[in-house]
């Protein structure tokens, strides 16, 4: 009988950069179907970033064409560590001040930041592309 969950560790590490770089496509793709780039923009510039809307449309593009270049494996070791500054500026600007817990007993807080940072560093470490 083979080993649960019955995939190699290639395999695995494939599924995890795919799905978190859908996670990022999908996260961007709101931003802008929602038409929240221009609120996205007006909170980083209360924070003191000039040129919001010019940043919110930089991390959005790199999101989407990111993620869809990360999710077939095209310099996905790289991509990976940019989507890991991203995150983590988003913990020192956004989540830090709303504690650890996302849900339930928080809002908006870090754990799944955190958890996308470990998952980062697992793709960008990886073998593979």
């Amino acid at each position: 009988m083979s080993r649960f969950p019955f995939i190699s560790s290639d395999h695995a590490i494939a599924l995890m950069r795919v799905v978190t770089a859908l996670i990022f496509v999908i996260h961007a793709t709101v931003r802008v179907v929602g038409s929240t780039i221009d609120q996205f923009a007006a909170f980083l510039e209360d924070k003191g970033f000039s040129y919001g809307v010019l940043i919110v449309w930089c991390i959005t593009i790199y999101e989407i064409a990111g993620g869809l270049l990360m999710a077939v494996g095209i310099f996905a070791r790289w991509l990976a560590i940019g989507f890991m500054v991203i995150i983590v500026a988003g913990i020192f600007i956004i989540h830090a001040a709303n504690g650890w817990f996302v849900g339930e007993h928080g809002t908006g807080g870090m754990e799944y930041s955190i958890l996308l940072v470990a998952v980062l560093i697992v793709i960008a470490t990886s073998d593979k592309k």
